[in-house]
């Protein structure tokens, strides 16, 4: 009798077991099963500066709750704040020059003008009225040598007694009244050539104020230039100010804190690590042995490690158009021949139904549901 219970109770164990054998075989059949899982966010960035300097105050900790926007951190901004003043300062001296230079432009145009009208008058006149005080003199003198022949002959003939006294000293007054003439017409010849001078001298100055405002516009470019490029780097300046102040991108969990202040660190050297907490996901790395049937839209459950008790549920959502080794910084060389095959992994990212009591990091299984075509 007991030999009969032993054998039945055998049979019951291996039939167990058979069945217990075939629904692990079906079920590894039916479903890609991977214990290469782990749960990842999507945004978990490195904060860090844009400018390098001493960090002087960290305002929040490893774990805290933080708001977009929050200030976690700040450097000391004193020797950018002091370039800013230095800038300032000296764009407010290169507007002072600025506006100098446009006055006294301004004012030599206007000079320029009035000369122009007043050269271009004087020459003229002043030319027309050499010419004709010199046809006077030609004139004059002239008729000042015919009268001094009058003057011998009329000598003569009064030494004769042929003429009377006074046709003599009219003919001697004529010729000393002209002589006169001649000389006042001579000085005012002279004073023509000085204002002739004087017109021409006028003209060249024109001439100086028109050079002198080229000068003025290639300074006053020259000036704006040096504005335009301070102005740029003003604008530098009050964004690297900006950037001593180190904001939170999103509402997340600080995940690492990597330093205390104080500490002198590099531009982009990191401060923080940031996560989303609602931003998980599961990523696999998937044998290709198992790959048949795998693709996207296929439902997942998972179970991790860390909550035994409970099942999430999800669809694959892509999967890796390369292994996960074709991108490896020390590739296999096989040049030699000498070559072992390894099987090669997939990444496959898993889209999560729920994310409840999730953390990114945690490890899992998963069961990916093959298609049946």
């Amino acid at each position: 009798m007991s030999k009969r219970v032993g054998s039945i109770v055998l049979l019951l164990v291996v039939g167990l077991l058979l069945v217990l054998g075939y629904r692990y075989i079906h079920y590894r059949m039916v479903n890609a099963v991977s214990d290469a899982a782990f749960i990842k966010s999507d945004r978990l960035p490195f904060l860090s500066f844009k400018v390098g300097g001493k960090v002087v105050e960290m305002k929040v900790e490893a774990n805290q709750r933080v708001k977009k926007g929050e200030l976690l951190a700040r450097i000391d901004a004193t020797d950018f704040r002091l370039a800013k003043q230095r800038m300032l300062h000296r764009r407010r001296s290169l507007g002072e020059k600025i506006a100098a230079a446009r006055l006294r432009k301004n004012r030599l145009k206007e000079t320029l003008s009035l000369q122009s009208r007043i050269a271009a008058t004087d020459v003229e006149g002043l030319a027309d009225e050499l010419n004709a005080t010199r046809l006077q003199i030609d004139a004059a003198r002239t008729r000042l040598k015919k009268l001094e022949k009058d003057k011998a002959r009329f000598a003569r003939m009064l030494s004769q007694n042929l003429i009377a006294e006074a046709a003599y000293e009219q003919v001697q007054t004529e010729a000393d009244s002209l002589t006169q003439q001649i000389d006042a017409m001579v000085q005012r010849l002279e004073a023509l050539k000085t204002k002739a001078k004087k017109a021409k001298l006028a003209h060249k100055l024109r001439e100086v104020n028109r050079r002198e405002i080229a000068e003025l516009d290639k300074s006053i470019a020259a000036m704006l230039q040096e504005r335009k490029a301070l102005d740029a780097a003003l604008k530098e300046t009050e964004k690297k100010i900006a950037y001593t102040r180190l904001t939170a991108p999103f509402d997340g969990v600080i995940a690492k804190k990597f330093f205390d202040a104080p500490k002198v660190v590099a531009k982009g050297y990191p401060v923080y690590a940031l996560t989303d907490p609602k931003k998980l996901y599961c990523e696999v790395l998937l044998s290709e042995k198992k790959m048949k049937g795998v693709l996207p839209g296929n439902s997942v459950t998972v179970e991790v490690d860390a909550l035994p008790d409970k099942t999430f549920h999800g669809k694959v959502q892509s999967i890796a158009p390369t292994s996960a080794s074709t991108f490896s910084l020390v590739p296999r060389d096989i040049a030699s021949g000498e070559f072992t095959k390894l099987d090669q992994r997939f990444v496959v990212r898993i889209t999560l139904d729920s994310i409840e009591g999730l953390r990114a990091g945690m490890g899992a299984t998963v069961a990916i549901a093959r298609s049946r075509d």
